[in-house]
């Protein structure tokens, strides 16, 4: 290993943070939580009308902390292993050590479980007692919960959310099971080691609780419930493997990253479970008043998308998934604004509804209608998927953000162009702008896809898509040559957050290197310094695109001061407010590795490469980019590219691939190949 000895992807501390928000957290697509925490969430389980709706707390059996009795501060260790998915916390005394294993397990998504384990070190013969202090109370202020019949040893509590989203709607159920926890566990004074195992299941209905209760019984009693959850979780991982020779601070950064995102998503063999998206904090964090809520935003399909598309278009596909059965919230919120078609909310929930509790947003900031569109786009470039756009309601989603960009849009007479007005860009320091460069661009970019994939799907094409993405105004200074942020915009003006070096990428909006430059340079030095974390990200990209590795490096380094020790756990902002296990900052950094290091581009006939390494940088290798079917192994050092087609699928069947050089000559590839 290169720059450090160590293990990159597991995270061991003698001490825990002393703010509780930085404890790692266990997650899978249905259930999450953080370690020692008393309340676990469950997927789309929100409660709370409109701008409260929150996920809801679900009492957690898991949050219990080891103590040893009688022992003066025993040696102890923390260790969150990214390889396996497991958290533990070990005990060291004299004559035995104690091991607490915490996991959410990946295959059973309704099932947590944790083990305890003393295992003796001496001779001696006197019964071994660990203390097990929990703060579980089967009660929440979000759910109406009634005690039912124990089943299989387990207890058993049911209830519904206490308010719903919309008045009159569904009211989700939650219904769990967990294994009855003592107050301490011996180790009798014949025995040399034993294991203690506890579950909790919890799912929406009594029937798939009680079965994913059975099955983890089940393996618990063979011996393997944990050793199952690490072969899927082992799985997953070697199919998203993203290595690289480096500074071990990077290479650990990484590894904390693909940890923390890759568990939020669905795994292979779950297609029955409905999946709600990611929210800036994920799936453990997001109670009323904490990471806005567990609301999904943007964040999903702009900083966290591009990554899993690339690694894991499954899990690609059921995020759009999500955003088509919101689909008819988000006709609504168009409605209620007085406009066509169908307008995503700036904050999400499950009914696609607006739910931000601060309405300049939900009115103002609409360029996420534009970045949701972008993310089906990026997925058919990448995929050719037709049946989500014929059968499965992708179509029916474009046409309405089309139509909704068309009614947002009025005609300039002075300019002769198409304006958008009053709007709030991804730049939040300014509101009520006209003619936001990343807005237009990206209703820009949302028309020119609808036309295309209606030409793909054998449709007519309304002329008005095609007009008035010919016709909409980008502001540009052909003087100074650069993109102005919206009309009016003075350089030097502060700035939020990555805004218009979005342009570049990922919108890929079309502009000569001389632009790209400048528009990086009037931007980068007036950024907020504590802006939010993926900022960073996009302005190393920009120089990478540019072959300026210094520079890019530099960027890339501001944001080490958002990712927290021991556990690499992510704050929004680099003075610790804001959202914590910030997936939003992880997604841009890993874009600058996955985008940003491979220069990779998605464009609508090829996968385009370009790589470029800062300083410190030797050999990068990711195991299994998916692209048309295919599974390509990339590796890139300073000297060469390396691609070999590793898989091909058959159903549909993939197609065939080349690698084309500048210089025009064509290589084929073909499985194992390389």
């Amino acid at each position: 290993m290169a720059d450090g000895e160590g293990d990159p992807g597991v995270f061991t501390a003698t001490a825990l943070p002393g703010d509780p928000r930085l404890l790692p957290t266990v997650t899978s697509a249905f259930l999450g939580t953080r370690v020692f925490r008393d309340i676990l969430h469950a997927t789309g389980v929100y409660s709370g009308a409109a701008g409260d709706t929150h996920r809801a707390d679900v009492p957690s059996p898991l949050g219990l902390r080891m103590a040893a009795p009688g022992a003066h501060s025993p040696a102890e260790s923390f260790t969150l292993d990214t390889w396996t998915g497991t958290f533990s916390h070990t005990i060291q005394s004299p004559g035995y050590t104690a091991t607490h294993q915490l996991y959410a397990h990946h295959s059973l998504v309704h099932l947590m479980a944790f083990s305890i384990t003393i295992r003796r070190l001496d001779g001696s013969t006197h019964p071994v007692t660990v203390q097990l202090r929990s703060l579980f109370v089967p009660q929440s202020q979000d759910l109406d919960l009634t005690r039912g019949p124990d089943f299989q040893g387990a207890h058993y509590i049911y209830g519904q959310t206490l308010v719903p989203e919309v008045e009159g709607g569904p009211r989700p159920t939650v219904h769990m099971l967990w294994t009855p926890i003592p107050e301490s566990l011996t180790l009798g004074g014949e025995e040399r080691e034993r294991r203690w195992e506890f579950l909790t299941a919890v799912a929406g209905s009594e029937e798939e609780a009680r079965r994913s209760y059975s099955a983890g019984l089940a393996l618990a009693a063979a011996g393997s419930l944990h050793r199952s959850h690490v072969r899927a979780w082992a799985a997953l991982r070697r199919g998203c493997s993203v290595q690289l020779d480096g500074p071990l601070a990077l290479r650990q950064a990484l590894q904390g990253c693909l940890y923390y995102l890759l568990s939020a998503v669905p795994p292979r063999d779950s297609p029955g479970v409905p999946f709600h998206g990611i929210s800036p904090g994920g799936l453990s964090n997001g109670t009323r008043d904490e990471d806005y809520w567990g609301h999904v935003f943007w964040d999903q399909d702009t900083w966290m998308f591009p990554n899993i598309l690339l690694l894991y278009p499954e899990a690609a596909r059921a995020i759009l998934q999500y955003r088509i059965r919101t689909l008819e919230g988000a006709r609504r919120n168009a409605q209620e604004q007085g406009y066509e078609g169908a307008k995503f909310p700036w904050e999400s929930a499950a009914t696609g509804l607006e739910v931000c509790p601060e309405e300049i947003y939900g009115a103002q900031e609409i360029h996420v209608t534009g970045d949701v569109l972008m993310a089906f786009e990026q997925y058919y470039c990448t995929t050719q998927d037709l049946k989500l756009f014929q059968e499965d309601g992708g179509w029916e989603l474009v046409e309405a953000v089309a139509q909704y960009w068309c009614s947002r849009m009025v005609w300039s007479e002075e300019e002769q162009l198409y304006h958008i007005r009053g709007v709030m860009p991804p730049d939040e320091y300014h509101s009520q702008v006209d003619n936001s460069a990343y807005t237009n661009a990206v209703a820009r970019r949302s028309l020119n896809f609808a036309a295309d994939m209606a030409r793909d799907l054998l449709l007519p094409v309304p002329e008005e898509w095609e007009d008035r993405a010919r016709k909409i105004k980008v502001p540009f200074d052909e003087e100074r040559k650069y993109h102005p942020e919206y009309d009016g915009y003075s350089p030097g003006e502060p700035v939020k957050q990555a805004d218009v070096v979005l342009l570049g990428f990922p919108l890929m909006h079309p502009m000569s290197a001389e632009v790209r430059r400048n528009d990086l340079e009037m931007y980068e030095p007036v950024t907020d310094p504590a802006g939010p974390a993926m900022t960073w990200s996009m302005f190393a990209v920009g120089w990478l695109e540019l072959k300026e590795l210094q520079r890019a490096w530099s960027q890339l380094e501001k944001c080490f001061s958002n990712i927290t020790e021991p556990f690499k756990v992510w704050v929004e902002n680099s003075d610790g407010s804001g959202a914590v296990n910030f997936l939003t900052g992880m997604g841009g950094f890993l874009q600058v590795i996955l985008f940003g290091f491979t220069g990779f581009r998605i464009t609508r006939s090829s996968l385009l490469f370009d790589p470029a390494f800062p300083e410190g940088i030797t050999n990068l290798k990711i195991s299994s980019v998916s692209y048309l079917g295919n599974k390509l192994e990339v590796t890139i050092t300073r000297e060469e590219i390396r691609m070999e087609v590793t898989e091909t699928s058959w159903d549909p069947p993939a197609s065939p691939l080349e690698a084309v050089l500048e210089s025009g000559q064509r290589f084929p590839l073909w499985e194992g190949m390389a």
